[in-house]
């Protein structure tokens, strides 16, 4: 049986921090996954320039309130989830996703959960497990699943090692690079062929 996991943010939705950068004039919040490989560093950045400003979870969710899925990733995701068994693997955390999980039929996600202050401000996170896409591959293959993954930054590169097929989906050319054995395409029709050329395979 088969457990197709995709990522999140640069494969069915925008990047969410690259649209707060935008929408909030910080373009230090434009650096994402696709460009610091340690998640934790990153966050502890992240958080650290909220203070700065005075922003917290109702600033960014005003922003996400205004995201939309990519072109096409309702239906991919809609055609896919009628072949085969399909969940969402993201390092975004369940106060952003839920309205994004809407515009796109409520699939199943599994991410993680910020620590919000009484004055709305953001004071920590929490990771739902420790490498959590990773873990949760390999917790799927424990059950019984063979799992198919697929993302575009370097947090995804551990779940797609540890699947029996992998593809990076409109990835950069630094990860496309550094990994020329994995296929790699930036349209869904190619996603959803490479996808279902994998599946059923042993």
């Amino acid at each position: 049986m088969d457990m197709i996991c995709l990522d999140l943010e640069g494969v069915l939705v925008p990047e969410i921090w690259v649209a707060f950068s935008q929408a909030s004039g910080i373009p230090e919040l434009c650096r994402t996954t696709r460009d610091e490989p340690d998640y934790d560093k990153l966050m502890r950045w992240r958080l650290g320039i909220l203070r700065e400003h005075g922003l917290g979870l109702k600033e960014i969710q005003d922003t996400i309130a205004t995201i939309d899925p990519l072109p096409g990733a309702r239906e991919f995701l809609d055609e896919l989830r009628s072949l085969t068994q399909a969940v969402i693997l993201s390092d975004t955390f369940s106060q952003f996703a839920k309205p994004l999980m809407k515009k796109l039929g409520w699939p199943t996600i599994f991410c993680n959960e910020l620590i919000v202050a009484e004055d709305g401000s953001i004071a920590d996170y929490r990771l739902r497990t420790e490498n959590t896409k990773y873990s949760t591959v390999r917790a799927f293959q424990s059950i019984g699943y063979e799992t198919i993954a697929c993302g575009d930054s370097f947090n995804d590169l551990a779940m797609i090692r540890a699947s029996k097929a992998g593809i990076l989906f409109r990835s950069t050319d630094a990860i496309k690079r550094d990994n020329p054995d994995l296929p790699a395409c930036d349209s869904y029709e190619e996603l959803l062929r490479l996808i279902q050329a994998n599946m059923n395979k042993n």
